[in-house]
């Protein structure tokens, strides 16, 4: 049974951090393993700071109805060289970054697998972030699919990449690589608190919850 203070969201790839303040927020996260995958989202996509300013990294999926398909069984395409793509975007974007050295290794040997599953990709990147930030909370998977839940926060399909509306988070400014030429983009891949603040970044997602 779901308990109390937990909350219930799906998976996203590279969260963005208002998803991170949800994670670290409660002591149990649910994360739904039962829905349907729906496109446009941030299932397979996250978004990172270059200098042209908000690039949007996409993992391709294998072609088929998606949109009707249960979320454990799409798959990710292999047609082209996505890893490779994604991680050049990467190191082209947060190479300068003050913490860029001490977290890419172990990114790129997570980019050298080849999951079948965009979920089993996207629960690992999750838990590799939590173990990196310390973050306790008890993640489990739902057992199935309730559109109502009692005692719960559900989080599902509230953090999109159309909307931004979320009474409960507020997003703290900190020192981004090209701060010089831009101005503070709020809410990009949880990629870019990590590279530019460190450790640090646990104070920025505690600090960007409103209660």
């Amino acid at each position: 049974m779901i308990q109390e203070k937990a909350a219930l969201i799906e998976l996203h790839y590279l969260p963005c951090i208002q998803y991170f303040t949800k994670i670290c927020q409660y002591p149990t996260i649910w994360l739904e393993q039962h829905e349907h995958y729906i496109k446009r989202s941030y299932r397979n996509r996250c978004h990172i700071n270059t200098t042209h300013g908000v690039l949007r990294l996409s993992v391709p999926l294998e072609k088929g109805k998606n949109q009707q398909m249960p979320i454990r069984e799409v798959k990710i395409s292999y047609n082209e060289p996505w890893q490779k793509y994604h991680l050049k975007s990467i190191y082209t974007a947060y190479g300068n970054a003050p913490f860029f050295e001490d977290y890419i290794e172990e990114l790129s040997s997570i980019y050298k697998k080849n999951y079948k599953y965009l979920f089993d990709l996207n629960l690992h990147l999750l838990k590799w972030f939590m173990d990196l930030y310390h973050i306790k909370t008890i993640v489990n998977l739902t057992l199935s699919y309730d559109k109502e839940i009692e005692n719960i926060h559900d989080y599902r399909n509230l953090i999109s990449p159309q909307s931004l509306h979320d009474t409960h988070f507020s997003p703290i400014a900190y020192a981004q690589v090209f701060e010089e030429k831009q101005s503070f983009i709020p809410n990009l891949s949880i990629l870019d608190l990590l590279f530019c603040t460190g450790p640090q970044g646990i104070l920025i997602l505690e600090n960007s919850i409103q209660i």
